[in-house]
């Protein structure tokens, strides 16, 4: 005869959280790119990448704001390398 108690997860705030997260990922990814794309020579590649790198996180940033659960958020968010 315990207590039980139920957990609430307020979405916006995990969806928030998530956007803090892929934000972070995303300026990871981006900053060996910064460099490169200020060399002459490798600024058309750099930039390309770069625009790769845009479309995948926008997907994922479209797909957190879409999310109705917890579950949706986390497969929609970039997996750590563990």
């Amino acid at each position: 005869m315990g207590v039980y108690r139920v957990i609430t997860i307020n979405l916006d705030k995990a969806k928030n959280i998530a956007h803090d997260k892929r934000r972070v990922a995303r300026s990871v990814e981006f900053a060996p790119l910064d460099i490169k794309a200020t060399i002459p020579a490798e600024a058309q590649t750099a930039e390309a990448a770069r625009q790769a790198i845009r479309d995948k996180y926008a997907t994922m940033q479209t797909a957190i704001d879409d999310a109705t659960t917890v579950e949706q958020i986390k497969s929609a968010m970039p997996q750590e390398n563990t």
